[in-house]
């Protein structure tokens, strides 16, 4: 079975309408040139945001955007 990336699933969250703080999230990393694209691993994704992700106002919702990614990838 197929796995989408984290960021590919992220970019279906998208709406730019929305005050979801996981659509905001994927509006932003959209525009994020180097964030990890290709990642499935939530160490990597997790520290790259920390260190980057200065967009993400809590890491609480990369945590939610990460369950929802696993729900769906199941």
């Amino acid at each position: 079975m197929y796995r989408k990336s984290f960021y590919q699933f992220l970019m279906t969250e998208r709406n730019p309408d929305s005050s979801d703080e996981i659509a905001q999230f994927a509006n932003n990393a959209f525009y994020d040139q180097s964030f990890p694209k290709l990642s499935e691993n939530y160490e990597k994704l997790s520290q790259y945001l920390e260190l980057n992700g200065n967009y993400l106002p809590t890491m609480t919702i990369f945590d939610s955007a990460w369950q929802r990614y696993l729900e769906k990838m199941q």
